[in-house]
């Protein structure tokens, strides 16, 4: 376990975990929360053999979004000192949309503005069936900003995300599953077993594969088909290169021999580490 000041990392082969630890302030994302974080992302890379990040948060809550103070009340007066103090914020979130292993934001609590914005940014997201999301920006008077309006543009219907932009209302875990902002909805209960299912499912296939085929998604959102296409064949061939042409030499020759069903199953990967 590494312990930073407002953040805890636990990194255990191919999968880390980074809590938000902050509960005594429903985890609100101060300074030294984001010099953490970008810490955090930095000893998960270095580790070389992450495939799966849960970003989770201390106590009852994932993370109530900005502390308001820290972050833009105190710093505002000094034009220099409030630039730099979310420019630490903008580039981790940045970096987490873009991170190579697979992101999972494991939510409990609240998820208020920053916190909306980090489970929107994740891979995948998995969230108590009671939690609550928001974008409450609009309650002191500006609108959500530093990626937030962009999460809500990128999970939620229109008329959804225009609705909790400009009314500040809250949702449920429940309702963010209906929406698409999170996969799954749980009861609290089961919300530890529902992603450690999920992390399992992930950290068993080739991490290479993982991450362009992130990069695959990404890019083609913005393409259309012929250019797309164009686009995926040649990361396909950058797998091939990459992986040692292990869907071939491993994965097809398995599935040739039927010993698995690929709609069904996965490959076993030991024949590739040996």
């Amino acid at each position: 376990m590494i312990t930073l000041d407002t953040v805890k990392v636990e990194i255990d082969g191919p999968r880390a975990t980074i809590y938000l630890n902050r509960p005594g302030k429903k985890n609100a994302m101060n300074p030294q929360m984001h010099l953490d974080m970008n810490e955090a992302l930095d000893a998960i890379e270095a580790a070389g053999t992450v495939k799966a990040v849960v970003v989770t948060g201390s106590g009852d809550s994932f993370s109530s979004g900005m502390d308001l103070e820290e972050c833009f009340l105190q710093p505002f007066d000094d034009p220099q000192l409030f630039y730099r103090t979310n420019l630490v914020a903008l580039n981790w979130f940045k970096r987490l949309k873009a991170f190579p292993a697979v992101t999972i934001a494991k939510v409990n609590g609240y998820a208020f503005g920053g916190g909306f914005l980090v489970a929107g940014i994740c891979d995948l997201a998995i969230t108590t069936e009671t939690a609550k999301f928001g974008l409450s920006e609009i309650n002191f008077g500006i609108f959500p900003a530093g990626g937030a309006t962009w999460a809500a543009t990128h999970n939620l219907p229109r008329k959804q995300a225009l609705y909790y932009i400009l009314t500040g209302d809250t949702l449920t875990g429940r309702q963010a599953e209906t929406y698409g902002l999170v996969n799954k909805a749980v009861p609290a209960d089961q919300l530890d077993a529902e992603t450690d299912q999920i992390v399992g499912r992930i950290i068993n296939k080739n991490p290479i594969t993982l991450e362009l085929a992130k990069q695959v998604y990404e890019r083609t959102t913005t393409m259309d088909l012929p250019a797309s296409i164009d686009y995926d064949q040649a990361k396909l061939w950058e797998l091939s290169r990459l992986s040692g042409n292990e869907w071939i030499n491993v994965a097809l020759k398995q599935f040739e021999k039927r010993d698995y069903q690929p709609g069904l199953s996965t490959y076993s990967r030991v024949e590739a580490a040996s």
